[in-house]
């Protein structure tokens, strides 16, 4: 499988993203002020992999110095200034702009890398936190920071204001983007610890103001406004203050634009391509008619996120796969069924344990599925959503709440009736009533592990 930092939109474009990303690279490439730029998106929305993408179409034309930095990787180091200024090192081809940058950021850099601990340390050594070997620790520090005290020294022999450190090294960034200008972009920073995700826009906008210097930032603002106000409180405005960081937002979108007519969600063309690449349920026929209309309801009124159709395909391949091929060569409305036990056991495991418990609420069920009650049906055409009559069937055998699915109606009892039995037409074994939620129930003990 490809990885993200790999991938370019040549090799795949399945949501049509290659127009917005030409769009960013435009403005990036502009002499208005958008930086930091904010690359908005729900989880799971593919955000990052976007990104990557974006990188790669902009390096066609080598206009800037682009620099990746995944901020959840960094946050453990406790210092987005060292981060930030040791991914620019590493894109500098000439030793003297390295040697010169390097000189200009140790002031700024004085204090904060006294403090570093362990994560510091990883730094210095080119290495993963995580390999620094425990019990050695303590006298690797103490090491480290006689080297560090030692080299700050040297370049500090006149030590000037805080100030006056940070406008050297401005202006050494600055040298080095009017020959090259920089982009960096600041990915993860919505899964970081609170502390270090503001830590990092504030640093960004008091550190790196410089021109010929941009950032964006690749994450979901709702969870930048909660890091904001757990770090200062829910009197403030995560809103505001967001804004005096922030440039200029866009969201990324949800739906694709097939044409003029015609949009798509992109979670939906996500499941469809998923299935089709998969080699253990392509052909099952679950991206199709009855099967494929399900998944668009569910995925529409849940608004799943693309990494979360990831995880209910894993699931379709798994119970395919312990169940022994149950969802294969069945009648359609048994695969419905299945189908919706498969969802519900990924999605929303409290629904599938109140299967196993036999206390499923009817009303649950409808929500999931966004059917509130039975629908108004008077015979003929148009006929119900085979989602509705799903719920229909399945409802009425709930523990709770089966009322609102219930048929009271005379008139309507063998309207229903006929409907519903002709759902099952052809079937050899057809389930009788009261026995229907079962085939559910199967399939979330067969994912289970437990049937």
């Amino acid at each position: 499988m490809t990885k993200d930092n790999q991938i370019t939109f040549r090799l795949r474009d399945e949501f049509n993203r290659e127009d917005i990303a030409i769009k960013v690279i435009k403005l990036l490439r502009s002499e208005i002020q958008i930086s930091p730029l904010v690359i908005d998106g729900s989880w799971g929305l593919g955000k990052t992999e976007f990104c990557h993408k974006l990188i790669h179409l902009m390096c066609e034309e080598d206009t800037h110095h682009l620099i990746y930095i995944d901020a959840f990787k960094a946050d453990h180091a406790n210092e987005p200034l060292l981060t930030v200024l040791a991914k620019v090192l590493e894109v500098l081809p000439d030793k003297n702009e390295k040697r010169e940058l390097t000189k200009k950021a140790m002031p700024a850099l004085r204090y904060s890398l006294k403090v570093g601990g362990k994560a510091l340390v990883s730094h210095l050594l080119r290495q993963d936190a995580d390999s620094v070997i425990e019990g050695f620790e303590d006298e690797v520090q103490k090491v480290a920071d006689k080297a560090i005290d030692a080299s700050v020294e040297s370049l500090l022999k006149d030590h000037i204001e805080a100030e006056k450190n940070l406008k050297g090294l401005q202006d050494a960034l600055k040298i080095i983007a009017d020959k090259k200008p920089i982009v960096l972009f600041v990915d993860e920073l919505d899964r970081c610890r609170p502390d270090f995700a503001v830590l990092m826009l504030e640093t960004i906008k008091h550190t790196f103001d410089v021109d010929g210097v941009q950032f964006v930032l690749v994450t979901n603002t709702n969870q930048l406004k909660a890091s904001i106000n757990h770090c200062y409180g829910n009197n403030i405005d995560a809103q505001r203050y967001l804004d005096k960081f922030i440039k200029f937002t866009f969201t990324l979108p949800n739906t694709i634009n097939e044409n003029s007519n015609k949009t798509t969600i992109a979670a939906v063309r996500h499941y469809t391509n998923s299935v089709a690449r998969s080699t253990i349920i392509k052909d099952l026929g679950l991206d199709k008619d009855a099967c494929l209309g399900l998944m668009k309801q569910v995925i529409t009124i849940n608004n799943l996120s693309l990494r979360e159709v990831e995880t209910l395909v894993r699931h379709m391949e798994i119970y395919q796969t312990v169940s022994g091929g149950l969802i294969q060569n069945t009648h359609w409305v048994y695969k419905l069924m299945r189908l919706l036990g498969v969802l519900i056991t990924s999605l929303k495991p409290d629904l599938a344990n109140a299967i196993l418990l036999n206390q499923l609420d009817a009303k649950r069920l409808g929500e999931f599925v966004g059917v509130d009650s039975r629908p108004k049906w008077e015979g003929g055409h148009p006929y119900p959503a085979h989602h509705e009559v799903l719920v229909v069937i399945l409802g009425m055998e709930c523990r709770y709440n089966q009322a609102q699915f219930v048929i009271s109606d005379p008139e309507q009892i063998d309207l229903w009736n006929d409907l519903i039995h002709g759902y099952f037409n052809g079937c050899h074994w057809p389930p009788e009533e009261g026995e229907r939620l079962k085939i559910v129930q199967e399939t979330v003990e067969a994912i289970y592990l437990s049937n």
